[in-house]
């Protein structure tokens, strides 16, 4: 498998589960009752483009100055980071909830600007970081934009569909348990190069 295959796979594996039950979820099932569905995806997408980019830049510029192996024991320390933050989860407050609601501007904007928002210091965000310091930037770049989008439209399609949230217990220990298999992957990588 190539390079650039290898980084969109993983990259969009990672981020979709990571994504699932995030905030930004309940984010876009907020906005999709209030706006039509491809506005919205839309502004994701341009959110989520926007944020991921700079995440792999920052993460691609980490990984041509770092060892290796040290990348990769932070990058399993990260995953279980990012596993323990999915357990404990996000809600989407009250606060959000109305100003995703009252929101009259064009929906594309409106979504786009609470995305790239929402986004910045997120456990997407840091886990499209720690992906760009292993693999090509190109590839997690598109990997993590569309796995994010995937996930967030499956949100809005299962959302629109049930009239109620994905299971969320199930959501959570599912995501935190990829996560732990991903920390374990990568510790495992680093004590290889290390010992």
């Amino acid at each position: 498998m190539s390079a650039f295959l290898a980084a969109l796979a993983i990259s969009f594996g990672v981020i979709f589960v990571a994504e699932l039950g995030d905030k930004s979820q309940l984010m876009a099932l907020t906005f999709a009752t209030r706006f039509r569905t491809v506005p919205v995806l839309i502004g994701i997408t341009i959110a989520t483009a926007v944020v991921h980019l700079v995440s792999v830049a920052v993460g691609y510029g980490l990984g041509a100055a770092l060892p290796t192996a040290w990348i990769s024991l932070v990058a399993a320390i990260a995953f279980f980071g990012f596993g323990a933050w999915t357990l404990r989860g996000d809600k989407l407050t009250d606060d959000e909830r109305d100003k995703a609601e009252r929101t009259t501007r064009s929906a594309i904007i409106a979504v786009g600007v609470s995305f790239f928002l929402a986004e910045l210091g997120d456990k997407t965000m840091l886990a499209t970081i720690t992906l760009a310091t292993q693999h090509g930037w190109f590839g997690t770049w598109v990997g993590s934009t569309v796995g994010m989008v995937a996930a967030d439209a499956l949100a809005i399609v299962v959302g629109r569909q049930l009239g109620r949230h994905l299971p969320e217990k199930a959501i959570k220990y599912g995501a935190s348990a990829l996560f732990a298999v991903f920390g374990i992957w990568l510790l495992i990588e680093a004590l290889r190069e290390l010992l």
